[in-house]
């Protein structure tokens, strides 16, 4: 009977510590759209993909972000590459990537 109080409160204090962390990620989203709103605000429609994320911080991440979109329906989509820090869930800056193969884009080495 032991044990299993043991174990069970092992289990609640596991789910209590990730819970912070899935709230977190699931606000990307949000964060990502709002971003585009402010970007772009004359699209008709648009479509992002999160090509990687990485933690600087507990609070901070920084995403690498390419988007897609279409201001009016005649012309050719549009296709950018940012990067996003993000701190508390909320943008605080934003750097845009070229996207030609020729971009040396390298991380600092120290």
């Amino acid at each position: 009977m032991r044990m299993k109080r043991v174990f069970l409160l092992c289990l609640c204090a596991v789910l209590w510590a990730s819970a912070p962390a899935q709230a977190n990620v699931a606000d990307l989203s949000h964060v990502i759209e709002g971003f585009m709103a402010t970007q772009f605000p004359e699209a008709r429609s648009h479509f992002w993909v999160v090509n990687g994320t990485e933690w600087q911080a507990e609070n901070e991440m920084v995403v690498d972000l390419n988007t897609v979109v279409l201001t009016r329906a005649s012309q050719t989509p549009t296709e950018s590459r940012f990067l996003l820090l993000i701190v508390e869930g909320k943008v605080a800056a934003a750097q845009n990537i070229p996207l030609d193969h020729g971009a040396d884009c390298q991380p600092e080495q120290a």
